[in-house]
């Protein structure tokens, strides 16, 4: 996917809302792509409930609750044209920003953001609350604005995001992260590789599963138990195509 030009904007509107949950209108219920930018009723936010989220290390200023709240203007306008357009399978009224705390790779709590379809926006609070409470490293956690839309730029980066409306790499179908419901995780650390290719090529480090490192993901482990508790789909078990990044949840 070609690399958009629009990440400056979108530096500032991330560092305005990792300062905290911003409300907006913008309704719920799954739009058709033609209505996808039309507004409706505001949703209710959706939060870890304090027995579920970490209180957070000493000393420590991260709110212990992490937030889900429907997209504010602001992200709309800097989504549309990157990481949205109109014809996506989703309408942006279907997202739901989540504002989560994560743990990195130096042990020290950090606030990130994901864009995740409503319909899992719980789940993958409780997914990450889980993370956090057994320390599982993150190296970083942005919107894939950040990095113009490329899923090449931002599995480069190591990073952690969700919602992309892309097709599956070398294939004219629509991933699962385009109906935002697709989660890649630490994407150095646990590669992508389809039909011999390594993706990010900074994986290749990584191919060999038996020596476990911070941040890799394997078959038993907190990260596959937590993500399949809530009902998801880890790509590292795959028979072709191994994703050891990638959990889905289709409908």
């Amino acid at each position: 996917m070609a690399v958009h030009t629009r990440i400056a904007p979108v530096a500032a509107l991330v560092s305005l809302l990792a300062a905290g949950p911003v409300t907006a209108a913008c309704g719920s219920g799954r739009a058709h792509p033609a209505a996808a930018a039309a507004g409706t009723a505001p949703a209710a936010s959706d939060a870890v409930p304090p027995s579920a989220a970490s209180a957070g290390t000493p000393g420590s200023t991260t709110p212990a609750t992490d937030s889900s709240e429907p997209l504010p203007p602001a992200l709309r306008e800097a989504m549309t044209g990157v990481s949205w357009r109109p014809g996506c399978p989703v309408g942006l009224d279907d997202l739901r920003l989540l504002t989560v705390t994560f743990v990195d790779f130096a042990g020290a709590e950090q606030r990130g953001q994901l864009v995740v379809h409503q319909a899992i926006a719980p789940a993958v609070l409780r997914v990450f609350a889980k993370l956090r409470a057994a320390r599982f490293p993150i190296r970083s956690m942005h919107l894939i604005e950040t990095y113009g839309g490329s899923d090449d730029a931002s599995m480069a980066a190591d990073n952690t995001s969700a919602f992309n409306c892309r097709n599956v790499p070398g294939t004219s179908h629509w991933s699962n992260h385009a109906y935002g419901r697709a989660i890649d995780v630490n994407t150095v650390e646990n590669p992508y590789l389809p039909k011999g290719k390594i993706m990010p090529p900074a994986g290749k480090d990584f191919l060999d599963r038996r020596n476990v490192r911070p941040g890799m993901i394997i078959e038993g482990d907190v990260v596959v138990t937590a993500f399949r508790a809530e009902g998801f789909t880890w790509g590292g078990g795959w028979r072709s195509g191994i994703d050891y990044q990638h959990f889905e949840k289709p409908e």
